[in-house]
Protein backbone atom coordinates (compact mmCIF):
# COMPACT_ATOMS: atom_id res chain seq x y z
CA UNK A 1 0.00 0.00 0.00
CA UNK A 2 3.06 2.17 -0.22
CA UNK A 3 4.93 3.74 2.73
CA UNK A 4 3.43 6.23 5.07
CA UNK A 5 4.22 9.26 6.82
CA UNK A 6 3.79 11.42 9.81
CA UNK A 7 0.98 14.03 8.85
CA UNK A 8 2.83 16.71 10.66
CA UNK A 9 4.66 18.39 7.66
CA UNK A 10 1.51 18.65 5.97
CA UNK A 11 0.04 20.03 8.31
CA UNK A 12 2.50 22.82 9.33
CA UNK A 13 3.04 23.09 5.01
CA UNK A 14 -0.76 23.39 3.95
CA UNK A 15 -1.17 25.53 7.09
CA UNK A 16 0.96 28.17 6.33
CA UNK A 17 0.42 27.89 2.48
CA UNK A 18 -3.17 28.95 2.89
CA UNK A 19 -2.42 31.41 5.38
CA UNK A 20 -0.45 33.29 2.94
CA UNK A 21 -3.37 32.79 0.03
CA UNK A 22 -5.80 34.16 2.49
CA UNK A 23 -3.40 37.40 3.25
CA UNK A 24 -2.80 38.08 -0.25
CA UNK A 25 -6.15 38.95 -0.77
CA UNK A 26 -5.57 42.04 1.14
CA UNK A 27 -2.89 43.05 -1.30
CA UNK A 28 -6.32 43.87 -3.85
CA UNK A 29 -7.97 46.59 -0.98
CA UNK A 30 -6.57 49.82 -1.87
CA UNK A 31 -6.25 53.29 0.35
CA UNK A 32 -7.53 56.12 -1.97
CA UNK A 33 -5.25 58.87 -2.86
CA UNK A 34 -5.81 61.98 -0.76
CA UNK A 35 -5.20 63.93 -4.09
CA UNK A 36 -8.09 62.41 -5.92
CA UNK A 37 -10.78 63.62 -7.17
CA UNK A 38 -14.26 63.22 -4.89
CA UNK A 39 -15.13 62.16 -1.85
CA UNK A 40 -13.30 60.05 0.50
CA UNK A 41 -16.69 57.89 1.17
CA UNK A 42 -17.48 58.08 -2.72
CA UNK A 43 -14.28 56.94 -3.62
CA UNK A 44 -14.30 54.11 -0.97
CA UNK A 45 -17.78 53.16 -2.16
CA UNK A 46 -16.33 52.82 -5.74
CA UNK A 47 -14.48 50.09 -4.22
CA UNK A 48 -17.38 47.87 -3.72
CA UNK A 49 -16.36 44.92 -6.16
CA UNK A 50 -13.21 44.71 -4.36
CA UNK A 51 -14.42 44.74 -0.92
CA UNK A 52 -17.23 41.97 -1.82
CA UNK A 53 -14.63 39.67 -3.99
CA UNK A 54 -11.86 39.96 -1.08
CA UNK A 55 -15.27 39.28 1.64
CA UNK A 56 -16.36 35.86 -0.67
CA UNK A 57 -12.55 34.61 -1.30
CA UNK A 58 -11.70 35.27 2.54
CA UNK A 59 -14.72 33.20 3.57
CA UNK A 60 -13.79 30.19 1.16
CA UNK A 61 -10.33 30.23 2.04
CA UNK A 62 -11.21 29.98 5.86
CA UNK A 63 -14.13 27.54 5.24
CA UNK A 64 -11.07 25.00 3.11
CA UNK A 65 -8.95 25.48 5.76
CA UNK A 66 -11.28 24.25 8.52
CA UNK A 67 -12.71 21.53 6.01
CA UNK A 68 -9.28 20.75 5.42
CA UNK A 69 -8.14 20.27 9.63
CA UNK A 70 -11.18 18.08 10.16
CA UNK A 71 -10.53 15.79 6.88
CA UNK A 72 -6.50 15.48 8.06
CA UNK A 73 -7.98 15.01 11.81
CA UNK A 74 -9.64 11.66 10.73
CA UNK A 75 -6.25 10.01 9.72
CA UNK A 76 -2.87 8.51 11.28
CA UNK A 77 -0.52 9.17 8.17
CA UNK A 78 0.22 10.21 5.05
CA UNK A 79 1.67 8.66 1.57
CA UNK A 80 2.54 9.90 -1.63
CA UNK A 81 -1.17 9.93 -2.97
CA UNK A 82 -2.06 12.33 -0.78
CA UNK A 83 0.68 14.01 -0.65
CA UNK A 84 0.26 14.77 -4.21
CA UNK A 85 -3.47 15.53 -3.86
CA UNK A 86 -2.57 17.87 -1.76
CA UNK A 87 0.01 19.79 -3.39
CA UNK A 88 -2.64 20.34 -5.88
CA UNK A 89 -5.36 21.26 -3.78
CA UNK A 90 -2.93 24.13 -2.46
CA UNK A 91 -1.71 25.55 -6.03
CA UNK A 92 -5.97 25.89 -6.41
CA UNK A 93 -6.12 27.83 -3.60
CA UNK A 94 -2.98 30.26 -4.12
CA UNK A 95 -4.27 31.07 -6.90
CA UNK A 96 -7.62 32.62 -5.69
CA UNK A 97 -5.69 35.84 -4.63
CA UNK A 98 -5.17 36.39 -8.71
CA UNK A 99 -8.93 35.15 -9.54
CA UNK A 100 -10.50 37.91 -6.49
CA UNK A 101 -8.34 40.68 -7.88
CA UNK A 102 -9.08 39.86 -12.05
CA UNK A 103 -12.81 39.82 -10.95
CA UNK A 104 -12.70 42.73 -8.21
CA UNK A 105 -10.82 44.75 -11.55
CA UNK A 106 -13.24 43.96 -14.17
CA UNK A 107 -16.52 43.46 -12.00
CA UNK A 108 -18.07 46.64 -13.48
CA UNK A 109 -15.64 47.12 -16.75
CA UNK A 110 -17.09 48.06 -19.91
CA UNK A 111 -15.19 44.96 -21.42
CA UNK A 112 -13.75 41.90 -19.87
CA UNK A 113 -16.44 40.89 -17.38
CA UNK A 114 -17.49 37.94 -18.19
CA UNK A 115 -13.84 36.55 -19.18
CA UNK A 116 -13.06 37.24 -15.85
CA UNK A 117 -16.09 35.89 -13.94
CA UNK A 118 -15.45 32.76 -15.43
CA UNK A 119 -11.91 32.72 -14.65
CA UNK A 120 -13.14 33.70 -11.03
CA UNK A 121 -15.76 30.79 -11.00
CA UNK A 122 -13.49 27.82 -12.67
CA UNK A 123 -10.98 28.53 -9.97
CA UNK A 124 -13.51 27.85 -6.98
CA UNK A 125 -14.91 25.08 -8.98
CA UNK A 126 -11.33 23.26 -9.79
CA UNK A 127 -10.52 24.02 -6.04
CA UNK A 128 -13.67 22.52 -4.78
CA UNK A 129 -13.11 19.31 -7.54
CA UNK A 130 -9.66 18.49 -6.05
CA UNK A 131 -11.20 18.55 -2.24
CA UNK A 132 -13.90 16.08 -3.04
CA UNK A 133 -11.59 14.12 -4.86
CA UNK A 134 -9.13 14.01 -1.80
CA UNK A 135 -11.89 13.33 0.34
CA UNK A 136 -13.30 10.85 -1.65
CA UNK A 137 -9.64 9.18 -2.04
CA UNK A 138 -8.81 9.28 1.75
CA UNK A 139 -12.49 8.19 3.01
CA UNK A 140 -12.58 5.06 0.43
CA UNK A 141 -9.07 4.33 -0.65
CA UNK A 142 -6.71 4.69 2.19
CA UNK A 143 -9.14 3.20 4.81
CA UNK A 144 -6.03 1.58 6.69
CA UNK A 145 -4.64 4.88 7.51
CA UNK A 146 -8.25 5.98 9.00
CA UNK A 147 -8.14 7.03 12.75
CA UNK A 148 -11.31 5.50 13.34
CA UNK A 149 -13.44 3.88 12.04
CA UNK A 150 -15.71 5.49 9.94
CA UNK A 151 -18.50 4.02 9.11
CA UNK A 152 -20.67 3.45 5.41
CA UNK A 153 -23.15 6.00 6.56
CA UNK A 154 -21.28 8.61 7.76
CA UNK A 155 -18.49 8.59 4.92
CA UNK A 156 -21.60 9.03 2.44
CA UNK A 157 -22.61 11.79 4.62
CA UNK A 158 -19.66 13.73 4.52
CA UNK A 159 -19.24 13.25 0.73
CA UNK A 160 -22.63 13.89 -0.07
CA UNK A 161 -21.87 17.29 1.79
CA UNK A 162 -18.55 17.81 0.08
CA UNK A 163 -19.94 17.18 -3.39
CA UNK A 164 -22.99 20.13 -2.95
CA UNK A 165 -21.12 22.28 -3.85
CA UNK A 166 -19.88 20.88 -7.17
CA UNK A 167 -23.09 21.89 -8.90
CA UNK A 168 -23.53 25.63 -7.42
CA UNK A 169 -20.09 26.20 -8.48
CA UNK A 170 -20.52 24.68 -11.81
CA UNK A 171 -23.53 26.98 -12.68
CA UNK A 172 -21.26 30.04 -11.09
CA UNK A 173 -18.99 29.38 -13.66
CA UNK A 174 -21.67 29.34 -16.32
CA UNK A 175 -23.34 32.45 -15.28
CA UNK A 176 -20.49 33.93 -15.70
CA UNK A 177 -21.39 34.16 -19.60
CA UNK A 178 -24.95 36.21 -18.39
CA UNK A 179 -23.30 38.35 -15.31
CA UNK A 180 -20.60 38.71 -13.69
CA UNK A 181 -22.76 39.55 -10.69
CA UNK A 182 -24.53 36.47 -10.58
CA UNK A 183 -21.06 34.08 -10.52
CA UNK A 184 -20.47 36.58 -7.19
CA UNK A 185 -23.27 35.80 -5.78
CA UNK A 186 -23.67 32.43 -6.30
CA UNK A 187 -20.11 32.14 -4.96
CA UNK A 188 -20.95 34.12 -1.82
CA UNK A 189 -24.29 31.99 -1.39
CA UNK A 190 -22.25 28.68 -1.39
CA UNK A 191 -19.40 29.85 1.14
CA UNK A 192 -22.31 30.94 3.44
CA UNK A 193 -23.47 27.62 3.19
CA UNK A 194 -20.55 25.88 4.06
CA UNK A 195 -19.85 28.34 7.31
CA UNK A 196 -23.13 27.05 8.51
CA UNK A 197 -22.80 24.51 11.33
CA UNK A 198 -23.31 20.66 9.73
CA UNK A 199 -24.75 17.68 11.31
CA UNK A 200 -21.11 15.62 10.44
CA UNK A 201 -17.67 17.15 10.31
CA UNK A 202 -16.93 18.01 6.73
Amino acid sequence: MGETMSKTRLEAFSDGVIAVAITLLVIDLHVPNPAGSGTLAHRLGAEWPSYVAYAVSFLTIGIIWINHHAMLRRITGVDHSILVLNVLLLMCIVVLPFTTSLLAQYLDASHGQHLAAFVYGSSFLLMSLVFFAMQRHLLNNRAHLLEENIDEHVRRSILRRNAIGLAPYTLATAAALLSPYVTLAICGLIAIFYALPATTTD
